[in-house]
């Protein structure tokens, strides 16, 4: 996505949309159950970093690190509660702000929901929902791409050369689909997917399937060829409680666990540390966006093994850690004037942040 894509959206969303927050603090307990703040209010639990035991002098030393990397929002959940809530630069609890690719996973999320209500298969070729003719390819290669495919990256499509365009002329053969992973913009022939599967706005879809039952605000923005999601960072921190805990949000079934658990480990055998559109560490090797090369072990080596990831570019980050009921979100600029979804910042933040409870 270009830089100017970019300079419309912060200027068109950095403003506040609702009511300065409040916040109520309750005790821990050992066995402690997974907390769900209300659809419809800004009241959010918390909990003090002495109650985790964690360490208080770790936490200065990474709010620093956050603020000289251009970050505009930062949070910590643990079972729901907000350990750490903090904004710099100006922007606040109410301020909106694109989630850039880390909104794949949305993507990724609606197609799960639209297979459980019956309306796809993901196993079924993207040409059974969109018609054909959606690539310049001969029919019998278009045939072969399926809607797994595109949740996977590996729709086998020219990845580079024609950059975010993902109409027909510009979607032109590399390699057979399930033979090649490549990070491309293709993914968004979800939503139209999903669109047409449901006979519903992709808008209408999400927002009854996701966004209202989760009591998120933000919305989605149609820039040239790309589909971006902003909203305040309790939305996003919204949508990683809902993933940490499987899909289930209180004691609704948002997305079916099968399929969460799916999304969220390796789904082909050449990137394995891409799921579902989502980014998954503890791996033995990895690709990057714009590379066919594999690098070994994990792709953020400070961060937990069991840690998976929806990462945006100019560093728009939702960590979410089963092990830890965590949840970690960052918003904000490039930490480093580096545009890729990942970079060298994943690996010092986690750093900083491991330092407050190892």
């Amino acid at each position: 996505m270009s830089k100017t894509i970019y300079s419309l959206l912060i200027l068109f969303f950095c403003a506040s949309c609702s009511s300065e927050s409040s916040e109520t603090t309750s005790p821990p307990t050992p066995t402690e159950t997974s907390y769900f703040p209300p659809l419809t209010s800004s009241i959010w639990e918390t909990k003090s970093i002495a109650s985790l035991d964690w360490k208080q002098n770790a936490v200065q030393p990474l709010l620093d690190y956050l603020e000289l990397k251009h970050s505009k929002g930062f949070m910590i959940l643990v079972n729901g509660r907000i350990v750490m809530e903090n904004y710099f630069n100006g922007h606040t609890a109410t301020t909106n702000w694109y989630w850039a690719s880390a909104g794949k996973t949305l993507t990724a999320t609606l197609t799960g929901i639209a297979e459980q209500e019956g309306y796809l298969n993901i196993n079924n070729k993207v040409s059974d929902y969109i018609g054909t003719g959606w690539t310049s390819l001969p029919l019998a290669k278009e045939n072969l791409i399926t809607n797994k495919h595109l949740l996977s990256m590996t729709s086998g499509l020219e990845d580079i050369d024609n950059g975010d365009a993902v109409d027909p002329a510009s979607l032109t053969y590399k390699a057979d689909a399930g033979t090649r992973w490549a990070y491309h913009n293709v993914y968004v022939k979800l939503q139209d997917l999903v669109a047409k599967a449901s006979n519903q706005t992709w808008n209408t879809f999400f927002n009854t399937r996701l966004r209202d039952k989760i009591g998120m605000d933000g919305a989605w923005i149609q820039s040239g060829n790309n589909s971006v999601y902003a909203s305040t960072i309790r939305s996003m921190a919204r949508f990683g409680l809902l993933i940490v805990n499987k899909g289930k949000w209180d004691n609704t079934i948002i997305l079916n666990e099968n399929y969460f658990s799916t999304a969220t480990t390796t789904s082909q055998n050449i990137n394995l540390g891409y799921g579902y559109l989502w980014w998954l560490n503890g791996k033995n090797s990895y690709h990057l966006p714009q590379s066919q090369l594999q690098f070994s072990g994990s792709i953020i080596t400070s961060g937990p093994n069991d840690m998976f990831m929806a990462l945006g570019k100019n560093d728009q980050k939702i960590y979410v850690i089963p092990s830890k009921k965590m949840v970690v979100i960052r918003m904000g600029d490039a930490a480093d004037n580096v545009n890729l979804a990942l970079s060298d910042f994943d690996d010092v933040l986690w750093q900083k942040i491991s330092a407050l409870y190892q």
